[in-house]
């Protein structure tokens, strides 16, 4: 199967929950796949199965993790997507590999920063001590260079402040600002539904 076909496999199998459970194995095999293409859906659905069949992808964390060391910008950012869903279900498994994920904060690809927000609001989601002192690094993304971090980082706030409102609390001024003066109206938006949250 050339990697075309493969590539529309995966999507129609994206689409068929009913059949992830059964095709981990397969979906995990192609890890090990040269194409970045093909590598990049593989670990997208994995974390996928992996928000809702943590146990059957267990096995493959560790590898997924390994590509977020990749050169490639594509792999460590679905590297995180994968971890982010995969910790979101079952945090112990992601738990070695937060380290090196928080370090991709700073990543010099912005699609790779906003992935890491994006999977830091789905572990913290269920698992919000995990960020009790890294919350600085989300703060620090407020003020990103690029627009779309900036409009995702204040939703790190928003699922914080559901659940840990205290350690919000000082930030809000920040957000409050941003909300009242920032240019992108997304920003505004989002950092007033973070104030919000914390309500």
């Amino acid at each position: 199967m050339n990697d075309k076909d493969l590539y529309r496999e995966l999507g129609t199998l994206t689409k068929r929950k009913e059949e992830w459970q059964g095709n981990i194995a397969y979906v995990g095999s192609l890890l090990e796949n040269q194409s970045p293409k093909i590598t990049a859906k593989a670990l997208w659905l994995l974390g996928e199965m992996g928000l809702l069949y943590p146990e059957d992808t267990a096995p493959y964390t560790e590898k997924i993790a390994s590509f977020l060391n990749s050169q490639e910008d594509i792999l460590r950012e679905r590297a995180l997507n994968a971890l982010g869903r995969i910790g979101r279900a079952r945090f112990e498994t992601v738990k070695p590999y937060m380290e090196r994920m928080f370090s991709l904060a700073t990543d010099d690809n912005p699609r790779v920063r906003l992935a890491f927000i994006w999977a830091s609001e789905n572990i913290a989601t269920n698992t919000p001590d995990a960020y009790e002192s890294n919350l600085p690094l989300f703060a620090e993304l407020l003020h990103d260079q690029d627009d779309k971090v900036r409009m995702e980082a204040p939703e790190m706030f928003r699922v914080m402040g559901k659940q840990r409102p205290q350690w919000v609390k000082p930030y809000l001024e920040e957000l409050q600002r941003l909300a009242e003066n920032d240019p992108n109206p997304v920003v505004r938006i989002h950092c007033a539904g973070a104030i919000r949250g914390c309500e």
